[in-house]
């Protein structure tokens, strides 16, 4: 009976990493010191892994050197860079746990989620294209300007003592070139202690979860949850030091620093930066120069790179692999990636913050078919089964709320025992909010999430499937699909969509398009052109807005139930 049910347990004979972050980083130094660790585009840099290790070391010392104590946290705010990825590896040597603040972050989001977590120190950019980050910061803390650096005494950061800067000196700040010779003697052998005292469970970073309701919740994740995650995501996609992986995702995000840095150092790879922020021509770019064999990004990345001007003018054969995740993939879009790209060995991943993130995964074997259609299977050492809204395993192939459970879930969410009860139950399950389906053979379809679903008169329509068909349509170039309010039926679909260069639609032949091909009621009610989305920094497509830019346009109101 249990094999008709949608639950599924990744079994294998290979081990989780009992380690810290900083000892598999020695280890790992020690067998590939020479290879090619850290390319960064724009810095001009280019750093073997010896290399990489004596400047996370001195840094590490240099921290310590300014009193952090193991535990204590540090918040960094930057986009995409070099001094990103020695703080990332540092403060996981010195125990420190390490806060990703969003650089797309303005003052009061910054303001609440320095205090919610309480730093005690702040790696800040100082500006990237329209973001003057110490400008903002001093809106927050005026002191800081008079402050002596490493003291700051700020009304509204009680907790924040030092602002360290990359890229400048202003008043009140600490260069971050001077950490890196500020650490001396006593440091080096108190990191050494460390590397035999902290413990691979302590917590190691807070990500902040981007929640359309309520206040950012900090997810806390410990070296076993995303050193291990990471060498599994490195297995599936079979790195090597051989390859090369393109990031031009945000480090701030599990994307860049799981995904990306940690399945690198945990198979020898190199990591490759092509910038700040995410620039198509710049990744194009990128991997022709660099030879790169793996590529990342979301589906908004890839869309965006294969319609760029340049790219049939750069060579992107050394490419085999990569990952597209973040949010659903559309299948044509898939298939460009592999046919154009020559991204044969492309994989699914899928998952979320709070599980370090990854949970299912295609591998580079996968037929085509399961791999433009599917997450993948089950990653190894994880478990997950589908439950309906009483909280039982659904049989295989019916939809229902994903749950996660394994060496990936989080501690918790920082300061906030409450909110952590919700998401993880007492058999330590979490609980994604996802509808997902597992067929016979284990593989996952995401159908959307809870929330998103569009109940019409009854009718549950899942967006994902009506943005799948909407790809085919060959004038659509991206295409996502939201429930509007409706007096009749509670609830209409509205389809959002970009149309690809120089072509041109109307609504009617949309329509068109769909009779006979899919059931009526699933047929758009409304159809909208537009030439971009709301997204995140990490260019997951906010429905949320969607749905109430376009129920404000329709001039369309909720119906109050009592």
């Amino acid at each position: 009976m249990t094999g008709t049910l949608s639950y599924v347990h990744g079994a294998v004979d290979v081990p989780l990493i009992g380690e810290t972050i900083g000892v598999h980083l020695d280890r790992v130094v020690a067998r590939w010191g020479d290879r090619t660790a850290l390319v960064v585009r724009e810095q001009g840099v280019r750093w073997t892994y010896a290399e990489l290790k004596e400047r996370v070391d001195a840094f590490a010392a240099g921290l310590l050197a300014l009193g952090l104590e193991p535990g204590d946290r540090v918040g960094i705010w930057s986009p995409n860079n070099a001094e990103w990825v020695i703080t990332q590896f540092a403060t996981a040597k010195a125990g420190l746990i390490l806060v990703n603040i969003n650089p797309a972050y303005r003052v009061h989001e910054l303001e609440y989620a320095l205090n919610k977590v309480g730093c005690r120190a702040l790696i800040t950019a100082t500006r990237f294209k329209t973001s003057d980050y110490l400008a903002m910061l001093r809106e927050i803390a005026p002191e800081l300007g008079s402050s002596h650096p490493g003291r700051l005494k700020s009304e509204r950061l009680p907790r924040l003592e030092t602002v360290i800067q990359i890229g400048g000196h202003e008043a009140g700040t600490l260069p971050f070139a001077e950490i890196l010779e500020a650490g001396s003697g006593p440091q080096r052998v108190r990191l050494d202690e460390l590397s035999r005292q902290l413990q691979f469970d302590d917590p190691i970073n807070i990500q902040f979860t981007s929640g359309t309701t309520g206040a950012p919740k900090g997810a806390t994740l410990t070296h076993h949850n995303i050193l291990n995650n990471g060498f599994f995501i490195g297995e599936a996609q079979r790195l090597s030091p051989e390859d090369k992986v393109c990031i031009p995702v945000p480090l701030y995000h599990c994307f860049g620093m799981v995904l990306g840095n940690l399945a690198c150092i945990t198979h020898g790879s190199a990591m490759i930066y092509p910038g700040g922020g995410f620039d198509p021509g710049a990744v194009l770019a990128t991997v022709h120069e660099e030879r790169c064999t793996a590529l990342y990004g979301v589906p908004t990345m890839f869309i965006a790179e294969l319609e760029h001007p340049s790219f049939k003018e750069v060579d992107l054969s050394s490419l085999r692999t990569g990952i597209m995740a973040g949010s659903p993939c559309p299948i044509e879009v898939m298939r460009r990636v592999i046919n154009e790209m020559n991204m044969r060995e492309v994989t699914i991943a899928y998952g979320m913050t709070e599980t370090s993130p990854v949970s299912f995964q295609s591998s580079v074997d996968d037929p085509i078919e399961r791999r433009v259609s599917t997450v993948g299977r089950i990653h190894p050492h994880v478990e997950v089964k589908i439950v309906d809204e009483r909280g039982r395993i659904v049989p295989r192939g019916v939809p229902g709320e994903l749950c996660t459970r394994g060496y990936s879930v989080m501690r918790g969410y920082w300061d906030d025992p409450e909110r952590t009860a919700e998401a993880i139950d007492a058999a330590r399950w979490m609980h994604t909010g996802d509808l997902a389906t597992i067929d016979e053979e284990g593989y996952c379809n995401i159908v959307g999430r809870i929330k998103d679903m569009v109940i019409r008169g009854g009718e549950n329509i899942y967006p994902r499937e009506i943005e799948e068909f909407l790809y085919t349509h060959p004038k659509v170039q991206d295409v996502q699909c939201f429930g509007v309010p409706d007096r009749k039926y509670g609830e209409e679909l509205c389809a959002a969509i970009i149309l690809r260069a120089g072509v041109e639609a109307t609504e009617e032949e949309i329509r068109k398009f769909c009779e006979g091909k899919i059931a009526h009621y699933k047929i758009p009610r409304y159809i909208r052109f537009v030439d971009s989305f709301p997204t995140t920094v990490t260019g997951k497509v906010q429905k949320f807005m969607l749905r109430a830019e376009t129920a404000a346009e329709l001039g369309l109101v909720e119906e109050k139930t009592a």
